[in-house]
């Protein structure tokens, strides 16, 4: 124990002498940890969010009865089943906006939970006889989330009112409370969301359900699923996982440069401390603890901001996951001992990870080598060797990937192995392009520059590395999200030809709508479209029935699609599909696509495939006849309405005063351009932060480098100075170095995050959506990327050029001193 005691004193002392240098250990630490920790607490924050969803009622995702259309339908038909048998639970929900809170919209869920199937837990917990009479009997109770309890400004006890006048049972918090999701008896939720003697769905026992009874006519029976939340949602997190994971890794090439350099300016102790009879197996444990000390300091600051992050971008997030896919998230975190673990677990496997390879070739260096800087440049060079044939590797298991994968995990692997082949061989092909220019030199200060660049790259080869993966990621992400903004922009103007949508509230209103319209004189044309949620191959999609009308013809654009597609629509017993649908369900042009209705299956030819950005479900265009055919008591579900610009809103003010319909029910074209726009923008705010701080990481890790050899490189520059080169000239000259250096990594950044976009575009994007972007160059944003990440390159060199501008000449003769 003496031994390691002051074996590990006497490497502690190193970090004594160079801050510098421990402050680039720890900052690569912490911002490797704090990115990936910060992006798992948001997909781990949404996640809990679906399960809780899910479980909320009976511990475990329901099966359920429930219109076609999703309409309500009478509270009669659940008395009926009840006596015929059918063991069911009514459930009424509905969205409601609360005076004072007029920009929330909080979803309110009326249940029944005498009947309540399975075992009969709400939220968590299975209610006692007491509770259960507390919730039916006046005043009743409003059981509400903690954290939107708190996100509302409300307390317990109060009884909120909603726009429409009604009052809310008084609120009582419930830990396992689905977010932004209000429950209570269905006696109270009935007047609220204005459903009298009316039902959302009724809930059906898993085990009776699974006996594939018929169901009664008007209703459809869905099978409880195993949350479909996160399954629609699995890419999006998984996109979030890879840019977290790719910030980590940058954040370790400053770790590993940092304690390279450290152990190659502690040859000399390592020497020593051998020569005074430590092991090498002691010296090695001795600068594993000492890493795990700095890794545990990394890893406490990581959490922190992590958690910082994280809570910085959870309202885009879950803005994103509520527009997209109407996901409820928890709108605070929560920090629990679990995260502290993981943060710190992951800081400690970071430190090691980097460091391995330096602790490698300290071990196997002999004794008398280990002071010898020539010994350290050989093993460095066949250390490059090695590297290479990996990189070679790594390459080659991305086109083997692309060749033979068909899977977001192939596409994943491909990308990995890209990057990690890429990063692996910046070092070698610099290497190679120096050494090539200077044997075509003929300067003599012109081979000193590139040999002096070719002794800079071991110290700089990583933040290279770094540099180039963050600046390959930020090309392929911003050309990916600037591509999709101009495709799905154009994509709106196509597809949103109507100038107003009509969404009624109940059959009854849809009838009366359809006849009124008809008589209204500034009323165009008049687009009704009937749904019907359905399941294929198990992957929810919604089914529109349409009528024949040049709009569609004129505005829907194909990706592919048979002779006289619409033709063939409105005559033949075809259907169209969403490309995402398409690729799930594996069919092509001609093939017939099972549906299941309630006469059976009913089995249409595809002729056409379009697009559907952005649609997390399936999106399947029929004949609205022959969709009647198959659900003959279906009402219009919409109505789109050409009308002229300028009597749109006299139109609104008609309806309103008519029909007395929710703002929620009347969407303009403008309205629902400008919501669809803003989910989209904040869908990539989190991608847009994550890019810019991994770029910020790299800015970080080149700047680190280049300070940390700022005092060794005097050593190579006094030479120059005492020939009469001006301190001046060697500042340009180590200007010029760096800026060679990284002038090279963004040419060779380029191609690579060209070569990225195509992945995400035609890879990553059809394994996770289903749908492929075209690839788009946007050269004005690859010269905005590459002008910031030159500038970020200058501030990295301006303070050790600084220095080296300001060292005076007595500095510089002090490097003589030791020359024999």
């Amino acid at each position: 124990m003496a031994v390691f005691y002051w074996t590990l004193r006497a490497l502690l002392s190193h970090w004594r002498r160079h801050p510098v240098q421990f402050f680039s250990v720890l900052t690569g630490l912490w911002l490797a940890t704090a990115l990936l920790i910060g992006v798992q607490a948001l997909n781990s924050q949404a996640r809990d969010s679906y399960a809780r969803a899910s479980q909320l009622i009976g511990g475990e995702p329901q099966a359920s009865l429930s219109a076609p259309d999703e309409a309500v339908f009478p509270q009669a038909v659940f008395a009926e089943l009840r006596r015929a048998g059918w063991p069911v639970s009514p459930v009424v929900q509905g969205r409601v906006q609360l005076k004072g809170l007029e920009d929330v919209r909080l979803q309110l869920m009326g249940i029944d939970p005498v009947s309540l199937p399975g075992s009969g837990a709400v939220a968590g917990q299975r209610l006692s006889q007491a509770q259960m009479l507390a919730f039916f009997e006046p005043p009743g109770r409003t059981w509400i989330a903690p954290q939107t309890l708190q996100v509302l400004g409300l307390h317990e006890g109060q009884q909120p009112a909603t726009l429409s006048g009604h009052t809310l049972p008084p609120l009582q918090a419930q830990p396992d409370m689905a977010p932004g999701v209000l429950l209570t008896d269905i006696g109270f939720a009935q007047p609220v969301l204005e459903m009298p003697e009316r039902l959302s769905r009724l809930l059906v026992d898993k085990a009776f359900a699974a006996g594939q009874p018929t169901p009664p006519a008007g209703l459809q029976l869905k099978q409880g699923e195993d949350n479909n939340l996160a399954r629609l949602t699995e890419s999006f997190h998984l996109n979030l996982d890879a840019l977290g994971f790719l910030s980590f890794v940058v954040g370790l090439f400053i770790v590993h440069a940092a304690i390279g350099l450290a152990l190659e300016q502690r040859r000399g102790l390592l020497r020593t401390l051998r020569a005074c009879g430590v092991s090498v197996r002691m010296l090695i444990v001795s600068l594993s603890v000492e890493l795990g000390v700095l890794s545990l300091l990394g890893g406490v600051f990581g959490v922190a901001s992590g958690y910082l992050l994280a809570s910085l971008l959870l309202p885009d997030v879950a803005a994103s996951l509520r527009g997209l896919y109407g996901a409820e998230v928890a709108g605070q975190l929560s920090l629990s001992p679990w995260w502290w673990g993981a943060g710190l677990g992951l800081s400690l496997f970071g430190a090691l990870l980097a460091g391995a390879s330096s602790l490698w070739r300290a071990a196997r260096l002999p004794l008398l080598a280990l002071a010898n800087a020539q010994a350290w440049h050989e093993a460095h060079g066949r250390w490059l060797r090695r590297q290479g044939w990996v990189a070679g590797a790594a390459l080659l298991i991305a086109v083997l990937a692309l060749w033979l994968g068909n899977s977001l995990a192939a596409g994943f692997v491909l990308m990995a192995t890209l990057l990690l082949g890429a990063a692996l061989g910046l070092p070698v092909v610099l290497n190679g392009l120096l050494k090539a220019v200077l044997v075509r030199s003929r300067s003599v200060l012109g081979q000193w520059f590139l040999a002096d660049c070719r002794q800079q790259l071991p110290a700089l080869s990583l933040a290279l590395m770094a540099l180039l993966l963050a600046l390959a990621a930020n090309i392929g992400a911003g050309s990916m999200t600037s591509g999709f903004r101009h495709t799905f922009n154009n994509w709106l103007e196509q597809r949103l030809t109507a100038e107003l949508y009509l969404n009624p509230q109940n059959p009854a209103q849809a009838q009366q709508l359809s006849h009124w319209l008809a008589q209204q004189p500034l009323v165009k044309t008049v687009l009704p479209t009937w749904q019907v949620a359905v399941q294929l191959q198990g992957w929810p999609a919604d089914l529109f029935g349409v009528v024949d009308d040049p709009t569609y013809r004129q505005h829907w654009p194909l990706l592919e699609a048979t002779n006289e597609p619409w033709d063939q629509l409105q005559q033949g017993d075809t259907l169209m599909l969403s490309e995402q649908l398409a690729r799930r369900l594996g069919v092509q042009l001609g093939d017939s696509v099972s549906i299941p209705t309630p006469q059976g299956v009913w089995t249409p030819k595809l002729v056409g495939i379009y697009a559907d950005y952005g649609n997390p479900k399936g999106h399947v265009l029929v004949n609205a006849q022959h969709l009647l055919a198959h659900w003959p008591t279906l009402s219009p579900a919409r109505f789109n309405l050409r009308v002229s610009p300028s009597d749109v809103a006299p139109l609104v003010r008609e309806v309103q005063r008519a029909f007395a319909l929710e703002d929620s029910h009347i969407i303009d074209q403008q309205q629902l351009k400008g919501w669809s726009s803003q989910v989209f923008e904040r869908t990539f705010a989190a991608t847009a932060a994550l890019n810019s701080l991994t770029l910020g990481v790299a800015g970080v890790a080149l700047f680190i480098s280049l300070l940390t050899q700022s005092q060794s490189r005097l050593g190579q520059l006094a030479p120059l100075w005492a020939l009469g080169v001006t301190r001046r000239q060697l500042m340009l000259l180590n200007l010029g170095q760096t800026w060679l250096l990284a002038v090279l990594t963004l040419v060779l950044a380029l191609p690579l995050g060209l070569l990225l976009a195509w992945c995400l575009d035609a890879v990553i994007n059809v394994q996770a959506f289903g749908w492929r972007l075209p690839l788009q160059v946007f050269p004005w944003q690859l010269a905005q990327l590459l002008g910031l990440a030159m500038l970020a390159t200058l501030l990295a060199s301006a303070w050790p050029l600084w220095q080296l501008y300001r060292s005076r000449p007595a500095d510089l003769l002090r490097t003589f001193a030791n020359e024999d």
